[in-house]
This record gives structure tokens, C-alpha cells and sequence, in this order.
């Protein structure tokens, strides 16, 4: 019985002694695998779990390797979708929304277009079980067998490890508040550095302001409380003008003033004949140009190009302009048409922001932005062989 015992002890030993020796000469195996893959392991790549990743150019996946299993991890549709979604657009914000609500319902549009991709199948693991055997005489093990097992890692699940993105940031470029409506730039992933070159390169928007004469607000607003009502029969558009041509005048001298550029030098006139002379740096809101398109008593609409400004800065100069008339004036409604690049033909109505059209505006944005490279090449180009000459 004792000669029985020590018997099936040894086994044991041998059969543990086995497994370690499958198992080493495993590990030899994937080691001798991934290592043409070493050099992208000394990148320091990390993936979600902490295990260090290789990542090779060439290859459409990532391989990690820990020490009992082996997991590859493919480039997810969901992720291809959000390197497209990447860079910069526009959208039409209405009146009486405000910027951040228009910027999370954009958000939430996006997260759920990039998680509604197809997932990829579970990486599977592998992983080595033991079956134990017993004698047809008696209970004792006669000995200990290994296979090789592949298995799917459930903490890679959906329902377990939650939505692939949980989060996209959201840049928004310069802001409208919530009564006015017009072009609102937003930018995702990437392009929230493009936009801060954007806005340093001194681009200049456009608005649309209407008026009403005959009325005084504490905001300036039409649906503010009114302070004053004065009479505006003796205003013509010949003395509206003269009014904004000397608000426009104004505002010039002090866009001379805040530029910081000599007046007589060369570089003044390229950059006034490029419409880039502007302050450097932040300033106060600055005219750079101004004129009435519509005319016809007590309304009127303006044509506002400007630099660092509000709308609250917009409304005022409405109200200041009735008051230069020997009247009063009050805002109406102020739509942004152009910032920088981007016009209202460029924009996306409410419901168009889906992640679908955000992909084709960004598209649109990046191929027009090649179309105006490419054109500022041929221009200089004859240019520096004249200088050449």
C-alpha cells in the first residue's frame, strides 16, 4: 500500500514537472514570435490593463504578451470612425439656444455614432487545464493531463467594460450667446490645436445686426425693459451713414493704434493688402467695417466686420448709433455670418449634427483648406521670380 502511495506521488511530481516544461517551452515559442516586434515594445506603449504593447506601422493590430496568455487586440471600427471625426466644422446655433447646450447635443450625437459601429470579436485567451484520471481499481489519481484551452476575455465585453468612448472633447471657438444665432465654430479630438492657430492668425467675423428705432432698453435688446421711447421721423439713410462712416473712421485709427506695426513700413502694407493688420494679442472690440443693407423706417440692418468682439458689444453700438441720431435704437436680433473660413453656407443645421455629416463637413473643411494652399503657392510663385529677376 505504502509502495502504492509513493507511486502516485511520483506521478504527480512528474506531471508538475511536465506542465512547467510545456509551459517554458510556450513562452519560448511566443517570445520567438513577437520578437520581430521588439523594437515597437521599447516605444512604451501602454494599452488599458497596463500591459505593455507593441505596435507595428505595418501590421492592423496590437500584441501583448503577458505570461500566460497572448492578446490581440484589433484596430476597432469605432476608433478608425473617431481619427475621421477629427479636425474642424461648423454649425448653425439658432437663437435662444445656448452655446453649451448646442455643444453637448453634438457631443452626445457623436458618442452615439461612434459607438454604434460594429464591434470586433472578444481577443480570445489562452489558457492550459488540468484533467485528472483515477484508477479502475481505486479512487486514487493516476495521473494529470494538459490541453490547451482558447477562451474569450469577458472583461473585454461590452456589457462589462461599458461603450468603447465614453467621452469626446468638444472644443468651441469663439462663442455666441444665447439670444443670437449664426456660425458656431467647434472643433474634436485634434482639432482643438488647430483651432487655437486659427483664432491666433487674427481672422475677422461677420454679422448681421438689426435695429429698431424709437425705443431704449436697459440691455439694449428689444426685449429688455424699456427705459425710453423718442420720436425718429427725422432720420434718412443719408444721416445713418454719415453716423457709421464716422464710427467706422474711429475704429480704424484705433485698429492703427493697437497693431503695433510701423504704418510706413513694408510690412503694414502686406499685411493690410492680405486684411490681417490687427491688434496683437487681446484688445478692445475693434470696427473694421460697417454698413446699412436695408433701410426703411423704424427698422434697419447693418453689416458688421469686426475683431474681439461680444454681441453685447454689437447691441451697444446699435443703441449708440440712436443716440448720434438725436433718437433711440434697440438690437433686434444679431446673426453671425462668417468667422474666419467658415460661412453660413459652410453650416450645419440642427438636424444635420450627426457624427455622418460632422465626418463630411471636417472633409470639406480639410479639402477647401488644400484648395487655398495651394492657391497662395501659385500666386507667390510669380511673384519671387519677379523678385528674382
Amino acid at each position: 500500500m505504502r509502495t502504492r502511495e509513493c507511486g502516485a506521488a511520483g506521478e504527480c511530481a512528474r506531471n508538475s514537472l511536465s506542465r512547467t516544461a510545456l509551459l517554458r517551452s510556450y513562452h519560448k515559442t511566443v517570445r520567438a514570435q513577437l520578437r520581430p516586434l521588439s523594437w515597437a515594445r521599447e516605444r512604451g506603449a501602454r494599452n488599458g490593463d497596463g500591459r505593455s504593447v507593441s505596435v507595428a506601422p505595418s501590421l492592423p493590430c496590437f500584441w501583448s504578451c503577458r505570461n500566460e496568455d497572448v492578446l490581440i487586440i484589433m484596430a476597432t471600427p469605432a476608433v478608425r470612425l473617431f481619427r475621421r471625426l477629427e479636425g474642424l466644422f461648423c454649425v448653425y446655433k439658432p437663437p435662444g439656444v445656448h452655446w453649451k447646450l448646442a455643444r453637448d447635443t453634438i457631443e452626445t450625437n457623436i458618442l452615439k455614432g461612434v459607438n454604434a459601429t460594429p464591434s470586433v470579436p472578444l481577443p480570445q485567451k489562452v489558457r492550459f487545464l488540468t484533467h485528472g484520471g483515477s484508477d479502475t481499481e481505486s479512487d486514487t489519481p493516476k495521473g494529470l493531463t494538459l490541453s490547451a484551452v482558447s477562451l474569450p476575455v469577458l472583461s473585454k465585453h461590452p456589457l462589462v467594460a461599458g461603450p468603447e468612448f465614453q467621452h469626446v472633447k468638444v472644443g468651441v471657438g469663439h462663442r455666441l450667446d444665447a439670444p443670437s444665432s449664426g456660425v458656431l465654430v467647434l472643433a474634436i479630438g485634434n482639432g482643438n490645436r488647430a483651432l487655437q492657430d486659427l483664432y491666433s492668425t487674427r481672422v475677422t467675423r461677420d454679422y448681421t445686426v438689426e435695429g429698431e428705432f424709437g425705443t431704449a432698453t436697459d440691455d439694449f435688446s428689444h426685449t429688455g425693459r424699456v427705459l425710453e421711447k423718442s420720436t425718429y421721423d427725422h432720420i434718412t439713410l443719408d444721416k445713418l451713414e454719415r453716423v457709421l462712416a464716422m464710427l467706422q473712421g474711429v475704429n480704424q485709427k484705433a485698429l492703427l493704434t493697437y497693431s503695433n506695426v510701423d504704418m510706413h513700413s513694408q510690412e503694414a502694407y502686406e499685411l493690410a493688402a492680405q486684411g490681417l493688420l490687427g491688434p496683437e494679442g487681446k484688445s478692445a472690440p475693434i470696427l473694421k467695417g460697417l454698413r446699412c443693407v436695408h433701410f426703411q423706417l423704424p427698422n434697419f440692418t447693418l453689416e458688421v466686420q469686426c475683431l474681439n468682439e461680444t454681441q453685447k458689444y454689437l447691441r451697444k453700438v446699435v443703441h449708440e448709433i440712436g443716440l448720434e441720431l438725436r433718437s433711440t435704437a434697440a438690437c433686434k436680433g444679431v446673426r453671425r455670418t462668417r468667422d474666419g473660413p467658415f460661412t453660413l453656407h459652410d453650416s450645419l443645421i440642427r438636424h444635420h449634427w450627426t457624427a455622418s455629416d460632422v465626418m463630411q463637413a471636417i472633409r470639406k473643411y480639410h479639402s477647401s483648406k488644400k484648395k487655398r494652399k495651394s492657391a497662395q503657392g501659385t500666386e507667390q510663385g510669380p511673384s519671387v521670380m519677379a523678385a528674382n529677376q
